[in-house]
């Protein structure tokens, strides 16, 4: 009898146990079941070469100490796109590896194919092979987000795999300098993000995909940084079709924006930058943009500086159009700039005009065969014959090497050449 009474009892409990489980669910909840399975655990391995040291007796016969391969391992989150295996995540999570592997949520491991990866947006596509569709997430759209919405992120830190933290969006196009390096157009958010994080998605509460989490300050508590789904869209595109992003020119020369100059142009903001000239043919001057004009928005995020936009700049690949905001006349104006791939022939004209080096293949380098009067490669003594080495890290071997390197260096201050003459390298630093 007591028996019967406690299964009827159990019976009876269980409607009202449902019922409570039901109340609890929340829109967090919902999100996590319907993108949890698309979130995956990156593991990589890389070898590299470390100094032993030995005994003072093996130091003073073979040198400093011996040198030894060893595999170092890091780990970091993704989510899958695409049914059929296409990966996102962090170019710093698998940068330098000789092995990537992905852990599924239903504990799958699965070797991974690095299909494209750029450094300077700090994203990378991997392609996975199963013989049934994955689960996937949609990437949403990042132009439309509300400060103060609520945000879900999924991923790994510190190797804790398919860890849930949610908060809401602090602010959209961060920028901000940290480690002498300018960090632009992040989602800010107070959902913790820590090491292991990276690469893993950041949710809107439709269960979308609006950004990619990186951990840029480990030890910051509430700050959080996510590269908006927008730009990850237009990079995702690139590294798929060619496996990098190409440069791409848009042809606008900025610089910042004086007080003097903001009052003369009727400007009453702090913010935006001075079209200082725009080179002929290009997609600006297409799109109509002029000397004079201020630049106050790109891609609908207001301009702090120089360094900035031409930071942001560079998130736009070939072909992606760009939305600019001017300030012309006492007028705003809406202005559409689509970036084409760089012409090689624009970087020869780049080299001659800030450079003031004309260059033909050589042997152990590139020849100087003419230098312009009054450049900055005359004042230096730079005469035709000598050899250019290297620009910045790269190894000059071609015209082609040469021009890609002066191609995506042409937004920083300076360059730094290596000249060659009577067997002799010389350090310039040209102002670009």
């Amino acid at each position: 009898m007591r028996r019967a009474t406690g299964v009827v009892l159990a019976v009876l409990l269980l409607p009202a146990a449902r019922a409570d489980v039901a109340r609890r669910r929340s829109p967090v909840v919902d999100v996590v079941q319907k993108v949890g399975p698309a979130v995956v655990f990156i593991g990589t391995e890389q070898v590299v070469d470390r100094r032993m040291r030995g005994s003072p007796l093996e130091e003073f016969f073979f040198g400093e100490g011996r040198r030894e391969r060893q595999t170092v391992q890091s780990l970091g989150s993704g989510v899958i796109i695409d049914p059929g295996g296409t990966i996102v995540t962090n170019d710093h999570v698998i940068r330098g590896a000789s092995a990537v592997h992905v852990v599924l949520a239903d504990g799958r491991q699965l070797e991974a194919e690095v299909v494209g990866a750029d450094a300077q947006n700090d994203l990378a596509v991997l392609k996975v092979s199963s013989r049934t569709p994955l689960p996937a997430a949609r990437l949403g759209t990042s132009s439309d987000l509300m400060i103060g919405e609520t945000v879900v992120a999924i991923g790994s830190p510190f190797g804790l795999a398919r860890t849930v933290t949610s908060g809401v969006l602090s602010a959209v196009g961060r920028s901000f300098k940290a480690n002498d390096q300018l960090y632009i157009d992040f989602l800010q958010t107070d959902a913790a993000i820590n090491p292991g994080n990276s690469g893993g998605p950041l949710l809107n509460l439709d269960g979308e995909v609006i950004g990619i989490n990186t951990a840029i300050f480990s030890g910051a508590q509430g700050i959080g940084f996510a590269i908006p789904s927008d730009k990850v869209r237009r990079i995702v595109q690139e590294l798929k079709s060619f496996g990098k992003v190409r440069p791409a020119w848009v042809g606008i020369n900025a610089v910042d924006l004086s007080p003097a100059q903001a009052r003369r142009l009727q400007w009453d903001r702090s913010d935006g930058v001075l079209v200082e000239s725009v080179d002929a043919g290009s997609p600006a001057a297409a799109a109509g943009v002029q000397p004079g004009d201020i630049v106050s928005d790109l891609g609908g995020t207001p301009v702090a500086d120089a360094d900035e936009f031409q930071a942001r700049l560079r998130g736009y690949p070939a072909r992606a159009p760009m939305q600019l905001v001017v300030w012309r006349s006492g007028q705003k104006l809406t202005l559409t700039v689509t970036p084409v791939e760089f012409p090689s022939q624009q970087a020869d004209l780049f080299a001659w005009d800030r450079l003031g080096l004309r260059l033909t293949p050589g042997r152990g380098g590139l020849a100087v065969s003419a230098v312009r009067p009054g450049s900055q490669a005359e004042a230096f003594g730079i005469e035709r014959g000598d050899l250019v080495v290297r620009l910045n890290n790269v190894a000059l071997d071609s015209l082609e090497s040469f021009r890609e390197a002066l191609i995506s260096a042409r937004h920083a201050r300076s360059v730094l050449v290596v000249i060659r003459r009577a067997g002799r390298n010389y350090l310039v630093t040209f102002r670009l």
